[in-house]
C-alpha cells in the first residue's frame, strides 16, 4: 500500500486505506485503455454526448452524496462542495450539448483543389493527473472534452481523493462509458512516470504543483508526448480609486476564504490605493474574524479544515516566516487548538520583495494586502511574480478598469469579479502557472489531431 488514504482533516483520523496497482495491473490498464480506443473513437459523437449527459444527470441527482464525500476527504464546507458538484455536472452537460458541433468537419477555401477539409480526430489514450482541492471539477475539466473527442482516459487522482475518484469512475461507467475508456488508477509516482513513457499513451494533463508539473512535462517531452499543465497561482486583485471599497473588500475577503484559500486562482494578493489601505484592511480583518471555522458537514460553517495537518502546518509556517521577515500580521495565522487541520484565517500587510511571502503561493486562508500609490505601481506589483494564472480589477469606470486589466500578464483577467469559472470559458495561465487551456472549445482542441484532408481535382 502506498499513499492512498482517506484521512478526515476534521478529525485527523484515517478512515480507509487503498492499495496501489502492481506492475501487472499497470500493464492491464494500459492494454485496456489502448484496446478500448478503437471502439470508443468509432462510437458516434451523439452517443458519446448522450453518455456525458447521463453523467451530468447523475451529478445532479447525487449532489449531496457526492458533496459529503469530499467534505470528509479534503474538508470543503458542504455548501461549497454542493456548488462544486453542480459545476462539474455543468461541464459534462456543456460538452454533451456542444461537443458534436465542435467535432464537425470544417470546410476551408479549396485554394486550387476540389476540397480542403479539416477533421478533428482523437489521438488515443491520455493520462490525467489531478489534485485534491477540487476533486470533481478538476476531473471534469479534463475528462469531459477528451471523452467527447473520442480519447480514452487513465485517471490518477490525488492520494487523499481515492474514494471520490472511485465514485466518479462508477458514475461514468453507469452512464455508458466503457470500462476501458475510463480507468481510475491508484499508482506510485514511479509507476505514473512509466505510464507516461509508454508508447500507447499519447498525452498527459496535470493540475498541481510546479514541481509535479516540471517532472511530468520533462517526462512527456522526452517521449514526444503533448502535455497540458495547470499549476500554481498568486493571483493579484487591483482595487481602483473609484471602487466601492467596503463592498469590494467584503466580496474578495469571502472569496479568499472559499475552500479555505486552497484554490490556484484565489485572490491571494490584494492591491489597494495607499490612502485607503487601512480602511480596506479593517474590513477584510472583520470578515476573516467573523467567519465560522469548523466541521465542513455543518452547513453554518464558512471555513473548513485545510486538506491535511501537513498542509495546515505548512501555511502556518509561511505566515510565521513572513512575520519574522518583517511583515505585519493583523489577525489569525495560528493552528487552532483542536483536533484536525484547522487554522485561523490570517491577514498580512507590509510584505516586501525581499520576503518569501512576496512571490510564493500561499495555499490557505491568508490574505496579503499591498498598498500602491498609482495605477502603474499597482500593475507593476501585480505582474512582479513568476505566476500568471488570473487577476482582477475592481472599479466603477468600466472602460478604465478594462484598460488596467489588459495590462495584467495572466491567462484570465476579470473586471469586478474574480476567478469565475464557466464550462464555456477558457481556463489556464502563463509563466509558471502552466500552459494549455481547458474548458470551452479550447479544451476540446488540446488532445486532438487537427487533420487536413485535401482532394485535388481529377
Amino acid at each position: 500500500m502506498a499513499g492512498y488514504t482517506t484521512t478526515n482533516p476534521t478529525t485527523g483520523r484515517t478512515d480507509k486505506e487503498f492499495g496501489t496497482l502492481d506492475d501487472a495491473g499497470i500493464e492491464n490498464v494500459l492494454s485496456s485503455s489502448h484496446a478500448a480506443f478503437s471502439s470508443w473513437r468509432a462510437t458516434p459523437a451523439q452517443e458519446r454526448a448522450a453518455a456525458l449527459e447521463r453523467v451530468a444527470d447523475a451529478y445532479d441527482a447525487r449532489s449531496r452524496e457526492l458533496a459529503e464525500l469530499i467534505a470528509t476527504e479534503m474538508g470543503k464546507p458542504l455548501q461549497q462542495s454542493i456548488g462544486e458538484v453542480a459545476l462539474a455536472g455543468s461541464i459534462y452537460r456543456w460538452y454533451a450539448t456542444h461537443g458534436p458541433e465542435l467535432l464537425a468537419p470544417e470546410q476551408l477555401d479549396p485554394q486550387g483543389a476540389q476540397e480542403s477539409l479539416v477533421q478533428t480526430e482523437p489521438i488515443g489514450p491520455l493520462v490525467g493527473v489531478m489534485p485534491w482541492n477540487y476533486p470533481y471539477y478538476q476531473v471534469a475539466r479534463f475528462v469531459a472534452p477528451n471523452l467527447m473527442a473520442g480519447n480514452t482516459i487513465v485517471l490518477k487522482h490525488a492520494g487523499i481523493c481515492a474514494a471520490s475518484s472511485e465514485m466518479m469512475a462508477a458514475i461514468l461507467h453507469e452512464a455508458g462509458v466503457p470500462d476501458g475508456a475510463y480507468l481510475n488508477v491508484f499508482v506510485s509516482h514511479d509507476q505514473l512516470a512509466d505510464m507516461i513513457a509508454d508508447p500507447r499513451v499519447r498525452g498527459v494533463s496535470l493540475t498541481g504543483s510546479e514541481k509535479a508539473g516540471a517532472a511530468v512535462a520533462e517526462n512527456a517531452a522526452k517521449h514526444l508526448k503533448k502535455s497540458v499543465l495547470e499549476l500554481g497561482g498568486s493571483d493579484p486583485l487591483i482595487v481602483l480609486e473609484d471602487a466601492e471599497l467596503e463592498q469590494v473588500a467584503r466580496t474578495v475577503a469571502t472569496a479568499r476564504l472559499s475552500n479555505a484559500g486552497q484554490a490556484c486562482n484565489s485572490p491571494k494578493r490584494m492591491i489597494v490605493p495607499s490612502d485607503r489601505l487601512d480602511e480596506f484592511v479593517s474590513t477584510v480583518v472583520e470578515v476573516f474574524e467573523a467567519a465560522t471555522v469548523g466541521d465542513p458537514l455543518d452547513e453554518q460553517v464558512d471555513v473548513g479544515p485545510l486538506s491535511s495537518i501537513g498542509a495546515r502546518d505548512g501555511v502556518v509556517e509561511q505566515v510565521e516566516r513572513a512575520v519574522e521577515q518583517g511583515a505585519t500580521l493583523h489577525t489569525g495565522g495560528a493552528a487552532l487548538d483542536r483536533e484536525g487541520a484547522f487554522m485561523s484565517p490570517a491577514v498580512l500587510t507590509g510584505v516586501t520583495p525581499d520576503m518569501d511571502a512576496y512571490a510564493e503561493e500561499i495555499f490557505g486562508p491568508v490574505a496579503v494586502i499591498h498598498a500602491a500609490g498609482t495605477v502603474d505601481e499597482a500593475v507593476e506589483l501585480a505582474n512582479d511574480v513568476p505566476f500568471g494564472l488570473s487577476g482582477s480589477v475592481w472599479g466603477r469606470d468600466l472602460e478604465h478598469a478594462q484598460e488596467v486589466a489588459d495590462r495584467l500578464d495572466v491567462g484570465m483577467a476579470y473586471i469586478n469579479e474574480h476567478g469565475t469559472t464557466k464550462a464555456g470559458l477558457p481556463f489556464g495561465g502563463v509563466k509558471r502557472s502552466g500552459y494549455g487551456r481547458e474548458l470551452g472549445r479550447w479544451g476540446m482542441g488540446e488532445f486532438v489531431n487537427v487533420r487536413l484532408r485535401r482532394t485535388a481535382t481529377a
